[in-house]
């Protein structure tokens, strides 16, 4: 799968799994200690996988944009 293929299938799961991060955070209240942990931690987990594959899928952006003009090399 090329790169853009999987990154149109990656960000909707990303955003998915943030918001379910979201509410399981505004929902505690309202779900039992178990379903809490299970699905928050289970998600989270999800989300922080597919936020650093996001980022390695992503990675000649970020440095054309942020690190471009930055000299290489010591000296």
């Amino acid at each position: 799968m090329k790169r853009n293929e999987a990154l149109k299938v990656l960000n909707p799961i990303l955003g998915l799994l943030a918001l379910s991060q979201i509410l399981t955070g505004v929902l505690r209240g309202f779900l039992t200690r178990e379903t809490f942990l299970a699905v928050h931690r289970a998600t989270g987990l999800a989300f922080a996988a597919a936020a650093l594959l996001h980022v390695v899928l992503n990675w000649n952006w970020i440095k054309a944009s942020y690190f471009k003009g930055k000299v290489q090399g010591g000296g």
